[in-house]
């Protein structure tokens, strides 16, 4: 029944890898740059906000919500013809992290939005009671504050951001998605199918171990001081 040859090779695999790793790495490094500015716009604009801004905060809500209510392949082929704009080709590693940036931002967004409103209330007023401005409230006070809430956000979002390069295979993206669909589902290579999914699984718990231990860490030392 179970077959154990197979056609991929070390180096096919190694390719793979390294796929995967760049397409998450530099999709999460403006989905996090992006997602977090734009979080902290909804705190700062929210009603009883920083400074509370009905439109902005209705348009920025509003829009997380409709792109994050798009299954995930539909809105990585949608943004495919934005990424032949932007890099020159829709098809192939380069071309896949525009639509993961899309994919990663609103969601980043949201976590870091949860994260940021767990920040004590009191907080915020003391430093408002002190005449600080928006901007040292935001980088003195809201973002310390909440900084071990925000690695465990990020590492969420990079956990995601892998199983949406999976489905970025599906069009072409390359990566250890693409390397399960093309040799261990469609031409039955088990060898293939077993290594993607615990080089897979691997990676997320290595992910999620290392996020908990920093934000631990961060907590720890913050209760210290």
């Amino acid at each position: 029944m179970f077959g154990f040859s197979t056609t991929i090779t070390l180096d096919l695999f190694l390719v793979s890898l390294y796929q995967t790793f760049y397409m998450v790495g530099v999709s999460l490094l403006f989905g996090m740059i992006i997602g977090t500015i734009i979080a902290i716009a909804l705190v700062v604009y929210r009603p009883g906000g920083i400074k509370p801004h009905a439109v902005i905060y209705n348009a920025l809500n509003t829009m997380i919500n409709i792109i994050r209510s798009i299954p995930s392949l539909i809105l990585l082929v949608t943004v495919l013809p934005l990424s032949k704009f932007i890099v020159g080709t829709s098809f192939g590693t380069t071309a896949a992290i525009v639509p993961l940036i899309f994919f990663v931002c609103p969601y980043i967004a949201r976590l870091v939005e949860n994260s940021l409103l767990e920040v004590n209330d009191g907080i915020i007023e003391a430093a408002d009671s002190m005449g600080a401005t928006t901007w040292q409230v935001i980088w003195h006070f809201l973002l310390p504050e909440a900084k071990a809430s925000l690695v465990l956000s990020y590492t969420t979002a990079t956990i995601g951001l892998i199983g949406a390069t999976t489905i970025a295979g599906a069009i072409g993206a390359g990566g250890i998605g693409d390397l399960a669909l093309n040799y261990g589902y469609q031409r039955f290579d088990n060898v293939a199918m077993i290594s993607t999914v615990v080089t897979l699984i691997v990676i997320v718990q290595v992910i999620q171990s290392l996020g908990n231990k920093i934000s631990k860490t961060m907590r720890n030392s913050y209760r210290r001081n």
